[in-house]
């Protein structure tokens, strides 16, 4: 049984929400005045929980309010370099809403993480993992096991390394293995390079892939692909019986093919795609890119485009929505709680980590995005849902933000969290509104 009340004190003071829910330790929460900073819609509020956790990626919320976050690195002492990355186990013992006790463990940084079945899964550049928790425990006793190993790697994967991971209804575990290259030319980012076709590197990169979620030892394999034509699709959920994923689109029109593209072309139009993806589904990547300009695929100027022609693409699968040029989704995640008015119930909160390529224009994103769904479809444009991660409105390289936002979490209470990647700062949002 839950009951939650919430509670809004005027005359300037903040917001407190209550809440009971068995088994959780939290039982009042109170957001900052300021909101943490951040920019929400009416009728919601956040506070800052934690900080200084590190390069936080992606976290989980288990039942009882205890919150798991992959660290992909730590901060290094001062002349060092970073520290590997680990795995946070985070409480408030208190009832304050705070974090106030931290649990390190593991040794690896990760990106993806879930909570399943009584354990802990987590993602590396090469491996699935997970490690067995009893209830109620903060760290594990035992050591990990890994699921899938042996993901490519080397010198020859020299980028797009990040993974996420999604669980179907069946026992499957999703995860994306992303394109080591800008759009498969030779030499890479370089000018005027012309694509190889077909391209190789779909072979074991590039796509989707699908492992049994409850067998250690696995290894990669060709065999194991479920959809492929993918750059670097690193944001994935199942929901509702289907497997969705944003993926972060291409680089570098105007510098690579100015002949073809302006810096306005590049900023703007290649569109980063929310994607339906189903066994065997084929998306275009590398020969075809989402464009902001036609809401078209067109082919791109590796494989001979000139920013209009479709050629080819006509024949892949189109986005079901698109996000703004250069945004890099990192997390995707359904709502299915009951905070949250009925209008986010079903859709889709996407993390925004935010551009590095859009100069000489500043740089945008770094927000948290949310896209409406009725009747199981995309309803309408998105929006922003939470902003002011960057700290200033104008930033002109990433290196300026004072904060990326990463992974978004959905807690018992059916509140929001937020985590980011710059210091490891992780916020709460509520709804105390009507």
């Amino acid at each position: 049984m839950k009951h939650v009340f919430i509670v809004a004190i005027i005359g300037g003071l903040a917001f407190i929400a209550s809440a009971t829910i068995q088994g959780q330790r939290s039982k009042t929460f109170t957001c900052d005045t300021d909101n943490g900073g951040l920019t929400l819609p009416a009728g919601f509020c956040a506070g800052v929980i934690a900080d200084n956790l590190g390069t936080a990626r992606n976290l989980v919320v288990a039942p009882n309010g205890d919150i798991f976050v992959s660290v992909r690195s730590g901060p290094g002492v001062q002349g060092q370099p970073p520290q590997p990355g680990f795995i946070l186990g985070l409480r408030d013992t208190n009832g304050d809403g705070k974090i106030d006790v931290q649990e390190k463990f593991g040794t690896q940084g990760a990106t993806g993480i879930r909570l399943r079945n009584g354990y802990l899964y987590y993602s590396t550049p090469t491996s699935i993992e997970r490690f067995k928790m009893a209830p109620g425990d903060l760290k594990p006793s035992g050591p990990a096991e890994v699921i899938v190993g042996d993901f490519p790697s080397g010198p020859n994967q020299r980028g797009h390394r990040d993974k996420d991971i999604a669980f179907d209804n069946a026992g499957n575990v999703y995860v994306n293995v992303g394109l080591p290259s800008n759009a498969c030319a030779e030499p890479d980012r370089q000018k005027g390079a012309k694509g190889v076709d077909p391209c190789p590197q779909l072979e074991e990169h590039g796509g989707i892939w699908k492992f049994s979620a409850d067998m250690p030892g696995q290894k990669f394999s060709k065999a194991s692909r479920y959809a492929t034509g993918l750059r670097q699709p690193v944001a994935l959920d199942w929901h509702d019986g289907n497997l969705y994923v944003a993926m972060n689109s291409r680089d570098s029109l105007d510098t690579l093919y100015p002949e073809h593209f302006t810096a306005e072309d590049n900023a703007n139009r290649p569109l980063e795609p929310l994607l339906l993806v189903k066994q065997g589904s084929v998306f275009g990547w590398p020969y075809c890119f989402f464009d902001g300009r036609t809401n078209k695929m067109i082919l791109a100027p590796e494989y001979g485009g000139d920013g209009k022609g479709i050629g080819r693409c006509a024949q892949f699968e189109a986005p079901i929505a698109a996000f703004p040029a250069h945004y890099a989704p990192v997390d995707l995640l359904f709502y299915s709680g009951g905070m949250f008015p009925a209008h986010y119930r079903g859709g889709a909160f996407m993390t925004s980590h935010g551009s590095w390529n859009r100069a000489p224009q500043p740089m945008a994103g770094y927000n948290v995005l949310f896209q409406p769904f009725a009747n199981g479809k995309p309803s309408g444009k998105f929006e922003v849902f939470a902003d002011g991660f960057k700290g200033k409105d104008l930033i002109m390289n990433p290196a300026e933000a004072a904060a990326r936002p990463n992974g978004t979490a959905q807690g018992p209470d059916g509140s929001l969290y937020i985590t980011e990647s710059v210091k490891g700062k992780t916020w709460r949002v509520i709804y105390n509104g009507k």
